[in-house]
Protein backbone atom coordinates (compact mmCIF):
# COMPACT_ATOMS: atom_id res chain seq x y z
CA UNK A 1 0.00 0.00 0.00
CA UNK A 2 1.06 3.29 -0.24
CA UNK A 3 1.63 6.31 0.64
CA UNK A 4 -1.69 7.69 -0.19
CA UNK A 5 -4.67 7.88 2.28
CA UNK A 6 -4.42 11.55 3.43
CA UNK A 7 -7.10 12.23 1.12
CA UNK A 8 -9.68 11.69 3.38
CA UNK A 9 -8.25 14.22 5.73
CA UNK A 10 -7.95 16.84 3.57
CA UNK A 11 -10.45 19.15 2.04
CA UNK A 12 -11.67 22.53 0.62
CA UNK A 13 -15.47 23.95 -0.61
CA UNK A 14 -15.74 23.63 -4.04
CA UNK A 15 -19.58 22.60 -4.90
CA UNK A 16 -20.04 19.32 -5.99
CA UNK A 17 -22.26 18.28 -8.30
CA UNK A 18 -24.84 15.91 -7.03
CA UNK A 19 -26.74 17.02 -3.60
CA UNK A 20 -25.54 14.30 -1.97
CA UNK A 21 -22.84 12.45 -4.05
CA UNK A 22 -20.96 8.69 -2.82
CA UNK A 23 -17.73 8.82 -3.94
CA UNK A 24 -17.24 5.78 -2.15
CA UNK A 25 -20.07 3.63 -4.51
CA UNK A 26 -18.83 0.59 -5.59
CA UNK A 27 -19.46 -0.97 -8.82
CA UNK A 28 -22.06 -3.53 -9.82
CA UNK A 29 -21.47 -7.34 -10.44
CA UNK A 30 -20.13 -7.28 -14.02
CA UNK A 31 -19.77 -3.80 -13.95
CA UNK A 32 -16.28 -1.73 -15.15
CA UNK A 33 -14.53 1.25 -14.67
CA UNK A 34 -13.18 2.15 -18.01
CA UNK A 35 -14.79 2.83 -21.20
CA UNK A 36 -13.59 4.56 -24.78
CA UNK A 37 -14.59 8.42 -24.99
CA UNK A 38 -16.15 9.20 -28.69
CA UNK A 39 -14.22 10.56 -30.87
CA UNK A 40 -13.89 14.50 -30.24
CA UNK A 41 -14.87 14.02 -26.38
CA UNK A 42 -10.93 13.78 -25.60
CA UNK A 43 -9.45 15.58 -22.93
CA UNK A 44 -6.88 19.13 -23.56
CA UNK A 45 -3.76 16.66 -24.27
CA UNK A 46 -1.91 19.79 -25.71
CA UNK A 47 -2.60 21.35 -22.05
CA UNK A 48 -0.92 18.16 -19.89
CA UNK A 49 2.09 17.94 -22.63
CA UNK A 50 3.41 21.28 -22.08
CA UNK A 51 3.37 20.91 -18.20
CA UNK A 52 5.71 17.64 -19.05
CA UNK A 53 8.44 17.93 -16.71
CA UNK A 54 11.37 15.49 -15.20
CA UNK A 55 9.16 14.12 -12.91
CA UNK A 56 6.90 12.83 -15.01
CA UNK A 57 9.41 10.88 -17.22
CA UNK A 58 10.32 9.73 -14.27
CA UNK A 59 7.27 8.38 -13.41
CA UNK A 60 7.09 6.54 -17.06
CA UNK A 61 10.70 4.79 -16.17
CA UNK A 62 9.61 3.81 -12.50
CA UNK A 63 6.04 2.10 -14.52
CA UNK A 64 8.22 0.63 -16.98
CA UNK A 65 10.64 -1.13 -14.33
CA UNK A 66 7.29 -2.37 -12.72
CA UNK A 67 5.89 -3.74 -16.05
CA UNK A 68 9.46 -5.30 -16.46
CA UNK A 69 8.83 -7.33 -12.97
CA UNK A 70 7.34 -11.19 -13.57
CA UNK A 71 5.69 -10.03 -10.88
CA UNK A 72 2.89 -7.57 -12.68
CA UNK A 73 2.15 -9.86 -14.73
CA UNK A 74 -0.36 -11.16 -12.48
CA UNK A 75 -2.87 -8.55 -12.44
CA UNK A 76 -3.68 -8.82 -16.14
CA UNK A 77 -5.96 -8.63 -18.39
CA UNK A 78 -7.73 -5.85 -17.39
CA UNK A 79 -11.39 -5.60 -18.94
CA UNK A 80 -12.61 -2.25 -20.18
CA UNK A 81 -15.68 -2.40 -21.84
CA UNK A 82 -14.86 -2.85 -25.18
CA UNK A 83 -11.84 -4.74 -24.76
CA UNK A 84 -9.44 -6.67 -22.83
CA UNK A 85 -6.08 -5.29 -22.26
CA UNK A 86 -3.64 -7.68 -21.53
CA UNK A 87 0.18 -6.77 -20.06
CA UNK A 88 2.33 -6.52 -22.97
CA UNK A 89 -0.57 -4.01 -23.91
CA UNK A 90 -0.28 -1.97 -21.05
CA UNK A 91 3.45 -2.44 -21.00
CA UNK A 92 3.98 -1.23 -24.56
CA UNK A 93 1.40 1.73 -24.08
CA UNK A 94 3.47 3.48 -21.20
CA UNK A 95 6.88 3.07 -22.96
CA UNK A 96 5.00 4.64 -26.00
CA UNK A 97 4.14 7.76 -24.40
CA UNK A 98 7.05 7.72 -23.05
CA UNK A 99 8.79 8.34 -26.51
CA UNK A 100 5.84 10.37 -27.37
CA UNK A 101 6.88 13.11 -25.02
CA UNK A 102 10.41 13.25 -26.24
CA UNK A 103 9.88 12.95 -30.01
CA UNK A 104 6.93 15.53 -30.56
CA UNK A 105 8.09 19.10 -31.44
CA UNK A 106 4.82 20.72 -30.49
CA UNK A 107 1.78 20.15 -28.32
CA UNK A 108 -0.44 19.84 -31.92
CA UNK A 109 1.63 16.90 -33.34
CA UNK A 110 1.77 15.62 -29.29
CA UNK A 111 -1.93 15.39 -29.93
CA UNK A 112 -2.76 14.47 -33.52
CA UNK A 113 0.00 11.37 -32.83
CA UNK A 114 -1.24 10.25 -29.50
CA UNK A 115 -4.95 10.27 -31.18
CA UNK A 116 -3.59 7.96 -33.97
CA UNK A 117 -1.79 5.39 -31.89
CA UNK A 118 -3.85 5.34 -28.69
CA UNK A 119 -7.55 5.20 -27.26
CA UNK A 120 -8.82 7.18 -25.16
CA UNK A 121 -10.73 5.57 -21.82
CA UNK A 122 -12.43 7.17 -19.48
CA UNK A 123 -13.55 6.87 -15.95
CA UNK A 124 -17.39 6.27 -15.19
CA UNK A 125 -17.01 7.84 -12.01
CA UNK A 126 -19.01 7.49 -8.73
CA UNK A 127 -22.29 8.05 -10.63
CA UNK A 128 -21.58 6.73 -13.73
CA UNK A 129 -21.33 10.22 -15.30
CA UNK A 130 -17.47 10.27 -14.96
CA UNK A 131 -17.41 12.67 -11.56
CA UNK A 132 -14.19 11.60 -9.42
CA UNK A 133 -13.53 13.25 -6.23
CA UNK A 134 -9.86 14.33 -6.48
CA UNK A 135 -7.80 14.68 -2.89
CA UNK A 136 -4.22 15.26 -2.32
CA UNK A 137 -1.36 13.42 -0.27
CA UNK A 138 2.38 14.32 0.41
CA UNK A 139 5.30 12.79 2.28
CA UNK A 140 5.77 14.41 5.45
CA UNK A 141 9.27 15.36 7.13
CA UNK A 142 9.51 15.52 11.15
CA UNK A 143 11.91 15.42 13.36
CA UNK A 144 12.09 12.42 15.77
CA UNK A 145 13.76 10.20 18.20
CA UNK A 146 14.55 6.15 18.29
CA UNK A 147 13.85 5.94 22.10
CA UNK A 148 11.06 8.27 23.79
CA UNK A 149 11.78 11.22 25.86
CA UNK A 150 10.21 14.12 27.23
CA UNK A 151 10.05 15.76 24.23
CA UNK A 152 9.05 12.97 21.75
CA UNK A 153 6.26 10.37 23.04
CA UNK A 154 4.02 9.58 20.12
CA UNK A 155 5.49 6.30 18.78
CA UNK A 156 4.91 4.57 15.23
CA UNK A 157 5.02 0.53 15.34
CA UNK A 158 6.87 -2.26 13.80
CA UNK A 159 4.16 -4.73 12.26
CA UNK A 160 2.91 -6.76 15.08
CA UNK A 161 3.47 -11.08 14.31
CA UNK A 162 0.00 -11.74 14.69
CA UNK A 163 -0.95 -9.12 11.54
CA UNK A 164 -2.63 -11.68 8.53
CA UNK A 165 -2.71 -9.77 5.28
CA UNK A 166 -3.02 -11.19 1.57
CA UNK A 167 0.54 -12.31 0.07
CA UNK A 168 0.21 -11.63 -3.06
CA UNK A 169 -0.95 -7.59 -2.82
CA UNK A 170 -0.48 -6.98 1.44
CA UNK A 171 -4.36 -6.69 1.55
CA UNK A 172 -5.64 -7.18 5.56
CA UNK A 173 -7.50 -10.37 6.57
CA UNK A 174 -7.39 -9.92 10.61
CA UNK A 175 -5.34 -11.18 13.51
CA UNK A 176 -4.22 -14.73 13.66
CA UNK A 177 -5.28 -16.04 17.30
CA UNK A 178 -3.30 -18.03 19.17
CA UNK A 179 -5.15 -21.50 17.80
CA UNK A 180 -4.48 -20.37 14.60
CA UNK A 181 -8.10 -18.92 13.69
CA UNK A 182 -8.21 -15.65 12.47
CA UNK A 183 -10.70 -12.36 13.75
CA UNK A 184 -11.28 -9.20 13.42
CA UNK A 185 -8.13 -6.95 14.46
CA UNK A 186 -9.10 -5.01 16.99
CA UNK A 187 -9.92 -0.94 16.82
CA UNK A 188 -7.54 2.27 16.95
CA UNK A 189 -9.26 2.77 20.76
CA UNK A 190 -8.57 -1.09 21.55
CA UNK A 191 -4.77 -0.79 20.51
CA UNK A 192 -4.00 2.07 22.74
CA UNK A 193 -6.36 1.21 25.39
CA UNK A 194 -4.73 -2.24 25.64
CA UNK A 195 -1.44 -0.87 25.27
CA UNK A 196 -1.09 -4.37 23.50
CA UNK A 197 2.06 -3.07 20.84
CA UNK A 198 4.12 -1.58 23.89
CA UNK A 199 7.73 -2.90 23.09
CA UNK A 200 7.04 -3.08 19.32
CA UNK A 201 7.64 1.37 18.90
CA UNK A 202 10.06 1.48 15.86
CA UNK A 203 10.31 5.79 16.54
CA UNK A 204 9.03 8.12 18.54
CA UNK A 205 7.27 11.68 17.21
CA UNK A 206 6.80 14.68 19.42
CA UNK A 207 2.90 14.76 18.93
CA UNK A 208 -0.11 12.01 18.83
CA UNK A 209 -0.98 14.23 15.82
CA UNK A 210 2.15 13.98 14.06
CA UNK A 211 2.24 10.06 14.40
CA UNK A 212 -1.33 10.33 13.09
CA UNK A 213 -0.16 11.91 9.72
CA UNK A 214 2.09 9.67 8.89
CA UNK A 215 0.05 6.92 9.89
CA UNK A 216 -2.39 8.65 7.24
CA UNK A 217 0.46 9.23 4.57
CA UNK A 218 2.28 5.41 4.67
CA UNK A 219 5.49 7.26 4.77
CA UNK A 220 7.72 10.07 6.60
CA UNK A 221 11.31 11.50 6.22
CA UNK A 222 12.76 11.71 9.63
CA UNK A 223 15.54 14.19 11.35
CA UNK A 224 16.75 12.24 14.27
CA UNK A 225 18.14 14.34 17.06
CA UNK A 226 22.18 13.64 16.15
CA UNK A 227 20.64 15.40 12.67
CA UNK A 228 21.12 12.09 11.02
CA UNK A 229 17.93 11.28 8.33
CA UNK A 230 15.59 8.07 8.21
CA UNK A 231 12.86 7.13 6.28
CA UNK A 232 10.28 5.10 7.66
CA UNK A 233 7.31 3.52 5.33
CA UNK A 234 4.31 1.58 5.44
CA UNK A 235 4.49 -2.19 6.82
CA UNK A 236 0.98 -3.14 6.66
CA UNK A 237 -2.84 -2.18 8.07
CA UNK A 238 -5.21 -3.86 10.21
CA UNK A 239 -8.63 -4.98 8.34
CA UNK A 240 -10.44 -2.07 10.15
CA UNK A 241 -12.14 0.69 8.21
CA UNK A 242 -10.39 4.28 7.69
CA UNK A 243 -12.42 7.11 8.63
CA UNK A 244 -10.97 10.74 7.83
CA UNK A 245 -10.07 12.83 10.64
CA UNK A 246 -10.86 15.98 8.99
CA UNK A 247 -14.52 14.57 8.63
CA UNK A 248 -14.86 13.67 12.17
CA UNK A 249 -13.76 17.24 13.24
CA UNK A 250 -16.08 18.97 10.58
CA UNK A 251 -18.67 16.73 11.28
CA UNK A 252 -18.42 17.53 15.46
CA UNK A 253 -18.47 21.24 14.49
CA UNK A 254 -14.70 21.92 15.68
CA UNK A 255 -13.47 23.11 12.79
CA UNK A 256 -14.47 25.45 9.41
CA UNK A 257 -13.11 23.22 6.87
CA UNK A 258 -11.45 19.85 6.46
CA UNK A 259 -7.84 20.71 5.69
CA UNK A 260 -4.46 19.76 7.75
CA UNK A 261 -3.83 23.08 8.94
CA UNK A 262 -7.13 23.84 10.56
CA UNK A 263 -6.34 20.06 11.97
CA UNK A 264 -3.36 21.08 13.51
CA UNK A 265 -4.67 24.76 14.62
CA UNK A 266 -7.42 23.18 16.91
CA UNK A 267 -4.87 20.60 18.48
CA UNK A 268 -2.78 23.83 19.47
CA UNK A 269 -5.89 24.48 21.17
CA UNK A 270 -7.97 21.80 22.01
CA UNK A 271 -5.16 18.79 21.85
CA UNK A 272 -7.47 16.67 23.41
CA UNK A 273 -10.85 16.98 20.96
CA UNK A 274 -8.36 15.86 18.11
CA UNK A 275 -6.77 12.79 20.23
CA UNK A 276 -10.10 12.30 20.76
CA UNK A 277 -11.58 12.51 16.96
CA UNK A 278 -8.72 10.00 15.92
CA UNK A 279 -10.54 7.27 17.57
CA UNK A 280 -13.30 7.45 14.97
CA UNK A 281 -10.78 5.96 12.67
CA UNK A 282 -10.62 2.26 13.65
CA UNK A 283 -7.89 1.54 11.42
CA UNK A 284 -4.09 1.40 11.95
CA UNK A 285 -1.11 1.05 10.60
CA UNK A 286 2.41 -0.35 10.96
CA UNK A 287 6.05 0.78 9.42
CA UNK A 288 9.00 -0.45 8.91
CA UNK A 289 12.49 1.63 8.27
CA UNK A 290 13.12 2.74 4.17
CA UNK A 291 15.84 3.22 2.06
CA UNK A 292 15.93 6.58 1.53
CA UNK A 293 16.77 6.11 -2.46
CA UNK A 294 13.24 4.05 -2.87
CA UNK A 295 11.17 6.90 -0.74
CA UNK A 296 8.46 7.60 -0.95
CA UNK A 297 7.73 4.44 -2.24
CA UNK A 298 3.88 3.48 -3.82
CA UNK A 299 2.41 0.58 -4.00
CA UNK A 300 3.77 -0.83 -6.77
CA UNK A 301 6.92 -0.67 -4.55
CA UNK A 302 8.55 2.39 -6.69
CA UNK A 303 9.21 5.60 -6.34
CA UNK A 304 6.71 7.96 -6.83
CA UNK A 305 6.73 11.93 -8.27
CA UNK A 306 4.88 14.55 -7.19
CA UNK A 307 2.09 15.55 -9.85
CA UNK A 308 3.72 12.37 -11.93
CA UNK A 309 2.13 9.72 -9.32
CA UNK A 310 -1.52 8.46 -8.96
CA UNK A 311 -3.05 6.74 -6.21
CA UNK A 312 -6.40 4.82 -7.40
CA UNK A 313 -8.57 1.70 -5.90
CA UNK A 314 -6.17 -1.43 -7.60
CA UNK A 315 -9.56 -3.36 -7.26
CA UNK A 316 -10.66 -1.07 -9.97
CA UNK A 317 -8.19 0.86 -12.21
CA UNK A 318 -5.22 -0.87 -14.15
CA UNK A 319 -1.70 -0.49 -12.10
CA UNK A 320 1.30 1.48 -13.43
CA UNK A 321 -0.41 3.26 -16.55
CA UNK A 322 -0.99 6.04 -18.33
CA UNK A 323 -3.46 8.48 -16.77
CA UNK A 324 -5.08 12.20 -17.45
CA UNK A 325 -5.74 13.69 -14.30
CA UNK A 326 -8.82 17.03 -15.22
CA UNK A 327 -9.70 18.49 -11.96
CA UNK A 328 -8.85 22.16 -10.03
CA UNK A 329 -6.39 22.33 -6.99
CA UNK A 330 -4.57 25.45 -5.20
CA UNK A 331 -1.10 27.32 -5.84
CA UNK A 332 0.86 27.37 -2.66
CA UNK A 333 -0.55 30.65 -2.44
CA UNK A 334 -3.63 29.31 -2.16
CA UNK A 335 -5.52 30.97 -5.39
CA UNK A 336 -7.02 28.09 -7.42
CA UNK A 337 -5.11 26.11 -10.65
CA UNK A 338 -6.31 23.76 -12.89
CA UNK A 339 -4.72 20.72 -12.87
CA UNK A 340 -4.58 18.94 -16.18
CA UNK A 341 -1.84 17.08 -15.94
CA UNK A 342 -0.39 13.26 -16.96
CA UNK A 343 0.20 10.83 -14.15
CA UNK A 344 0.61 7.48 -13.62
CA UNK A 345 -1.36 5.16 -11.60
CA UNK A 346 1.34 3.75 -9.35
CA UNK A 347 -0.32 4.02 -5.57
CA UNK A 348 -3.23 3.33 -3.97
CA UNK A 349 -4.47 4.53 0.06
CA UNK A 350 -6.74 3.01 2.52
CA UNK A 351 -9.20 6.07 2.11
CA UNK A 352 -8.99 5.59 -2.00
CA UNK A 353 -11.82 3.34 -2.46
CA UNK A 354 -14.26 2.85 -5.51
CA UNK A 355 -13.98 4.25 -8.85
CA UNK A 356 -15.69 7.93 -7.54
CA UNK A 357 -11.66 8.52 -5.91
CA UNK A 358 -8.37 9.84 -6.63
CA UNK A 359 -6.01 10.72 -4.48
CA UNK A 360 -2.80 13.01 -6.34
CA UNK A 361 0.77 12.95 -4.97
CA UNK A 362 1.83 16.38 -4.03
CA UNK A 363 5.25 15.42 -3.65
CA UNK A 364 7.35 16.19 -0.23
CA UNK A 365 7.92 18.93 2.35
CA UNK A 366 5.78 21.88 3.44
CA UNK A 367 5.14 23.41 -0.37
CA UNK A 368 3.49 19.64 -0.70
CA UNK A 369 1.58 19.39 2.69
CA UNK A 370 0.10 22.54 1.18
CA UNK A 371 -1.07 21.63 -2.12
CA UNK A 372 -2.40 18.29 -0.77
CA UNK A 373 -4.54 19.73 2.15
CA UNK A 374 -6.26 21.98 -0.74
CA UNK A 375 -6.80 19.18 -2.77
CA UNK A 376 -10.93 18.35 -2.86
CA UNK A 377 -12.79 18.78 -5.80
CA UNK A 378 -14.16 17.22 -8.38
CA UNK A 379 -12.95 16.28 -12.21
CA UNK A 380 -12.38 13.47 -14.68
CA UNK A 381 -9.86 10.49 -14.96
CA UNK A 382 -9.05 9.19 -18.73
CA UNK A 383 -6.49 6.35 -19.26
CA UNK A 384 -4.30 6.02 -22.72
CA UNK A 385 -3.72 2.75 -24.15
CA UNK A 386 -2.23 1.71 -27.71
CA UNK A 387 -5.05 1.10 -30.24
Amino acid sequence: MSLAAASAMLAGCRTTSEATPDYERELRAGEVALRPVQPGAEPDLEAAWMRRDEGLRDAVRQSLSWFAAPSSQQWWPYRTTDREISHEDARRSVLRFGELLDECASADEFRRRVLEEFRVYESVGWNGRGVILYTGYYAPEFEASPVRTSRFTAPLYKRPADLVTRPVDGTPIGRRLPDGSISRYPTRAEIEDSRMLDGTELVWLETPLDAYVVQVNGSAKLTMPDGSIEYVGYDGKTDRRYTGLGTTLFDRALIPKKDLPAIYDLYRRDPQAVTDAMLANENFVFFRPYDGADWPSGSLGRKVNGLASLATDKDVYPRGCVTYVDTEGIEVSGSTRPIQRFMLDQDTGGAIRAPGRADIYMGEGDDAETLAGGQYAEGRLYYLFLR
